[in-house]
């Protein structure tokens, strides 16, 4: 047919000179647009030849490229080591200061216990070493977290109390070794879960009225628990070694950071809302070989809050492998439900999950979002025990405030996954009318009992390849369409 246009328009061209290669341009014109449409037209439609392709790119050209742009930082051969266990919070501060000042190096505590009078602030050029035998018991008195600091609580930036520990602005940061941090969130802030609902949703509003940051502020006589980790637009972060418990908040939350490497760590449970490790919206993460032992989720990929997360950049080209998880109340791994900068580019292998009461693997917004989850990459997984779900999409997480700000769910590519025992329903793929979820492909899943298959709600583009429940492979006609909450 193109064929056939071409040498009509070309004859034209000789017929009637200048007119004719007017015609040929407008000819041309037309035939490209066609051309374009018919290629986008194909791209579009989720096939098993489409899924291949996307999977060996993503896995052998675009996962080595995101890890050869992460790089640990290094740090002069300088050492300052600390043993001051009267003082230790204003004698660490201090030594910071001085190691970033003079051009970096490491900063040893050596072995013995710590108590820790509020925050420690992180410096650039600096790498807070523990030793082995090293343990920092944090205060769990509030009042030792002010003055309030910029912080992001759930998605929202506030002025609040300040995380155990603290970095803002800085690059060419570390916290290493084999010790320990306490954060004895038990007592005093565990109860702060029951009594934070009014804050809460002052923060929240705050950052759908775009209210300055610097007057959003908390602090004393209000009741948001500060993080355990949270370091803000800071370059060439390391986590290696060391353990951590009992947080107040998101255990590790890493916010606008580019270039972070998270190995090693063992992180334990605390309070309600401990989530293990939480990028939130950076660039070039790598977690692994971590054992995450959490109330609530292990992993959750996150990048802001409704109105107050557009203004930012994207989480993107996060890789997560060979780690060991268990939760309570959470998921394994998720993304969601604070993301509306948006998620792409996640990869996660060779991770397993012992146990969670809820969810193995969970993709979470709801219509106050906005943003978008794409390009998500999981393969050779293995949950062990019991789990309420094994895959869920949600569209209507809690907390829906009434916006109408619908998330964008596109290309999410599962392979060699199993799941020993799922409680309520194997796989449920819950879009909405207004933004269906577009092109899941799932193949050699195997969940080996359950008393429900799969769920799908508004899709497009679902492809299941030996995907079985009970020993039995699921195909297209097995998948229950329901309509749900839309």
């Amino acid at each position: 047919m193109y064929i056939k246009m071409y040498n009509t328009i070309i004859c034209s061209l000789f017929e009637e000179g200048s007119r004719g290669l007017l015609k040929f341009c407008l000819g041309l014109i037309v035939a490209l647009t066609i051309s374009c449409k018919t290629d986008k037209k194909i791209e579009s439609s989720l096939n098993e030849i489409y899924a291949k392709a996307k999977i060996d790119t993503a896995w052998n050209q675009t996962l080595p490229d995101i890890l050869k742009q992460i790089i640990p930082p290094t740090f002069r051969d300088t050492t300052i080591s600390i043993s001051d266990t009267l003082n230790f919070r204003e004698t660490i501060n201090k030594v910071i200061e001085q190691v970033s000042a003079t051009g970096g190096g490491t900063v040893k505590v050596a072995p013995g216990n710590y108590f820790v009078k509020g925050s420690v602030f992180m410096k650039s050029n600096v790498n807070l070493h523990l030793s082995e035998g090293v343990v920092l018991n944090f205060s769990p008195k509030p009042e030792d977290y002010l003055p309030v600091v910029k912080m992001r609580w759930e998605g929202t930036f506030i002025m609040n109390y300040s995380p155990l520990i603290y970095a803002l602005e800085q690059e060419n940061i570390a916290i290493t070794g084999k010790g320990k941090i306490d954060g004895h969130c038990e007592e005093i802030w565990a109860p702060w879960k029951q009594k934070q609902k009014p804050d809460k949703m002052r923060a929240r509003q705050m950052g759908n009225d775009e209210v300055p940051i610097d007057v959003r502020i908390f602090g004393e006589g209000h009741f948001l628990r500060p993080t355990g980790i949270q370091f803000i637009e800071c370059k060439n972060i390391l986590f290696e070694d060391f353990t951590i418990k009992s947080t107040p908040f998101w255990t590790i939350n890493p916010i606008l950071s580019e270039n972070i490497t998270i190995r090693g760590l063992n992180i334990q449970r605390g309070t309600t809302n401990d989530d293990g490790i939480d990028p939130e919206s950076c660039k070039n993460v790598l977690i692994e070989n971590c054992v995450i032992n959490t109330h609530d989720d292990c992993i959750a990929i996150k990048a802001g809050r409704d109105q107050d997360g557009w203004q930012y950049p994207p989480s993107e080209n996060i890789v997560i492998r060979n780690n060991d998880f268990t939760n309570i109340v959470g998921s394994g791994f998720c993304i969601g439900s604070e993301m509306s900068a948006g998620v792409r580019n996640v990869f996660a292998e060779n991770n397993m999950l012992r146990g969670s009461d809820k969810h193995a693997f969970q993709f979470k917004s709801n219509p106050d979002r906005g943003g978008f989850i794409e390009e998500v990459y999981m393969r050779n997984m293995k949950v062990l025990n019991p789990v309420k779900y094994g895959f869920e999409f949600t569209t209507d997480y809690k907390g829906w405030r009434g916006n109408m700000h619908f998330v964008k769910y596109n290309n999410f590519y599962f392979q060699n996954i199993t799941v020993e025992e799922v409680t309520e329903i194997s796989i449920k793929i819950n879009g909405r009318v207004e933004e269906n979820i577009e092109k899941v492909f799932m193949e050699d899943i195997k969940i080996k009992k359950s008393p429900a298959s799969v769920i799908t709600n508004h899709t497009k583009d679902v492809i299941l390849k030996n995907v079985s429940v009970n020993g039995r492979i699921i195909k297209d006609k097995d998948m229950l369409t329901t309509v749900e909450n839309n």
